[in-house]
């Protein structure tokens, strides 16, 4: 029986050794039926009784609470609060129901991950797609050292743009207040000047380039990975209901045991969906992740190379195209807007 439904071609079972005994099985039972129990034992809130009288009383000391009426009592107020018990006491039994679907999947997950982590469980494995998924987050922990250094170097170097700017200032005042090296101090304030125009377009390459790498880290890659965690949460939902499964099919075939395999068949099915869907929209996230990388990155890097060997040459004409090629816009001398480090 489990043979047809076990089949899978772009997965693999890989077993590490037995799935347990049938003890488990008789723990989820027992739960079940607890927490059954817990719901159909209640008080009955309709019955309550005040026990008149002290300890030990007589029956006679005990009056129903249908009873007691008061003198302004209607039959309208009664049914409104027979209503009002009934729609509270439904709310209560759906979230204890809720609650117990909740700790019976949260049990069968637990033992599942204990299993597996012990070598006592098997688990479904695609080994393609989880070579990818390992890759991914591989790339994503040195791309993130890349936008650590990119960003350090901005820093640095607005902190460079800033101080040529201050020194270009200091020239220029010094050439109006020293007469004897006005020509001297004149040069220097203008060769200063030039490299601070310079250094703030190369920092708006720069800002671009930290800005696009941090979208593809930070959030394009980041949602990829949360789908990626859906999916391997999906996978253990799968496993834990499957082996559910094979472990009721290895028992006893009354019209009980029947029952419970047909359910535990279902929940199966419901399971494996999920994981397949899931196992889906993984793939064609990290199949459009790939191009969208590979896109961005060829422009990104382009840039980057472009602008600092422009900047370094002297080559202001060069350096301007570049930013022009990739469309980036600076802010206008005397802006009154905050820089991009200042707004970070």
């Amino acid at each position: 029986m489990t043979d047809g439904i076990m089949s899978k071609a772009a997965t693999m079972e890989i077993p590490i050794n037995s799935n347990g005994d049938t003890g488990a099985l008789a723990e989820d039972d027992g739960l079940e039926q607890d927490l059954q129990q817990v719901m159909v034992s209640g008080p009955n809130l309709n019955e309550t009784s005040i026990v008149s009288g002290g300890y030990g009383g007589t029956a006679e000391g005990i009056i129903p609470t249908s009873s007691i009426k008061g003198p302004n009592m209607h039959h309208s107020s009664s049914s409104s609060s027979m209503a009002a018990e009934e729609t509270t006491r439904g709310v209560a039994v759906e979230k204890i129901e809720a609650m117990r679907k909740w700790s019976l999947n949260t049990y069968k997950c637990t033992k599942q991950m204990i299993s597996e982590r012990f070598g006592r469980g098997s688990r479904t494995v695609d080994l393609e797609l989880e070579a990818q998924i390992e890759l991914l987050r591989d790339t994503k922990r040195k791309y993130e050292n890349v936008l650590r250094l990119a960003q350090a170097l901005t820093n640095h170097f607005y902190n460079m743009v800033q101080t040529q700017h201050s020194l270009g200032d200091t020239f220029a005042d010094l050439s109006q207040k020293s007469p004897e090296l006005r020509d001297e101090f004149g040069y220097n304030a203008e060769t200063q000047k030039l490299l601070c125009k310079n250094g703030e377009t190369l920092l708006g390459a720069i800002n671009f380039f930290v800005s696009s790498i941090n979208t593809l880290v930070n959030k394009t890659m980041e949602d990829t990975l949360m789908t990626i965690k859906m999916y391997e949460n999906a996978r253990l939902e799968f496993d834990a209901y499957r082996s559910d499964l094979e472990e009721l099919s290895l028992g006893p075939r009354d019209a009980v045991a029947m029952a419970r395999i047909d359910a535990a068949q279902q929940q199966y099915q419901v399971h494996k969906e999920k994981y397949e869907r899931l196992r889906s929209d993984v793939t064609i996230k990290l199949k459009f992740l790939e191009e969208n990388k590979v896109k961005v990155l060829h422009n990104q890097l382009m840039l980057f190379h472009n602008a600092i060997a422009a900047y370094y040459a002297g080559n202001q004409e060069q350096l301007e195209q570049t930013l022009k090629q990739f469309h980036i816009k600076l802010k206008m001398p005397g802006g009154e807007s905050p820089s991009w480090l200042e707004e970070h």
